[in-house]
C-alpha cells in the first residue's frame, strides 16, 4: 500500500494513468478497429491472465477475444479479482515464467 500512495502522490503517475484510460476508451479502439480491417493480427506469442472473481471473464470468453486478435494465445482465469499481481503473486509469476520459457 505504501508503495501504491508513493506512487499516486506524483502528479505525472496521476497523468500517465488517466491517459492509458482516455486511450483505451478512444485511439487505441480506432487503431484495433484498423488493425481488424487490415487482417492484421499480433504476431507475438500473447499470455492473458484474468481474476476470475473479477467481472471480464463474466462479460467476455477472454481466449476467444484475443485469439481473434493474435496468432498464437494462451493462459487463464486466476482465483482472484481485478489485481492478480497483488492477490496471487506467486501464481502470476509461475504463469509467466512458464510462458516465457516457451
Amino acid at each position: 500500500m505504501a508503495e501504491y500512495l508513493r506512487c499516486y502522490c506524483c502528479s505525472g503517475t496521476i497523468h500517465a494513468v488517466c491517459e492509458d484510460y482516455r486511450a483505451a476508451a478512444d485511439i487505441d479502439l480506432e487503431m484495433d478497429e484498423a488493425d481488424d480491417k487490415a487482417g492484421q493480427k499480433i504476431a507475438a506469442p500473447l499470455l492473458a491472465l484474468w481474476g476470475a472473481k473479477g467481472v471480464v471473464g463474466q462479460l467476455w470468453n477472454v481466449l476467444d477475444t484475443w485469439r481473434s486478435k493474435a496468432t498464437s494465445v494462451t493462459g487463464k482465469a486466476l482465483d482472484c479479482g481485478h489485481l492478480l499481481q497483488e492477490e496471487r503473486p506467486e501464481e502470476v509469476l509461475a504463469e509467466l515464467r512458464q510462458f516465457f520459457r516457451k
